[in-house]
């Protein structure tokens, strides 16, 4: 992992904890189809990439959870119509702990990561806890110390 010591704490950065394979949709797949690709991939969110639409968008699990609960057929309604667009898009060089912050700022739980124009990765709360905790288990225990 790419650690940087910063005032006696190691902080990592968002490129060792995002996920590299990204799943792309286009804006007319239908939720169904995003649903469909996003389970077998044991994903919860796609990027929705759009040619003739500036901007990337995202489109979570949650985002067809809501539409199903509002009685929208996922069969006809599209990415296009319930992405998030208003994003923030971190670099791989942000540290999670930036990340983590604009996810509670943000309300998000997926992050697109961006280097130039270009999405290099996606990066979710339970990557952030994946490595928090496996950071965690690495350190060493502190001595016992008696009173």
């Amino acid at each position: 992992m790419h650690k940087r010591r910063d005032q006696g704490v190691f902080l990592v950065k968002v490129r060792d904890g995002m996920s590299h394979l990204v799943l792309t949709i286009g804006p007319t797949h239908t939720l169904r189809q995003a649903a469909q690709m996003m389970a077998a991939r044991h994903i919860g969110a796609a990027v929705v990439i759009d040619p003739e639409h500036q901007g990337i968008g995202i489109l979570t699990e949650r985002d067809i959870l809501n539409s199903v609960a509002k009685g929208e057929d996922p069969d006809a309604e599209l990415a296009a119509q319930h992405r998030t667009e208003n994003l923030t898009y971190p670099t791989p060089d942000w540290t999670l702990e930036d990340a983590a912050e604009a996810m509670v700022k943000g309300g998000f739980r997926h992050l697109v990561v961006v280097e130039g124009h270009d999405v290099a990765g996606l990066l979710s709360m339970r990557d952030i806890v994946r490595c928090w905790t496996l950071d965690a288990a690495a350190q060493p225990e502190p001595a016992a110390t008696s009173a």
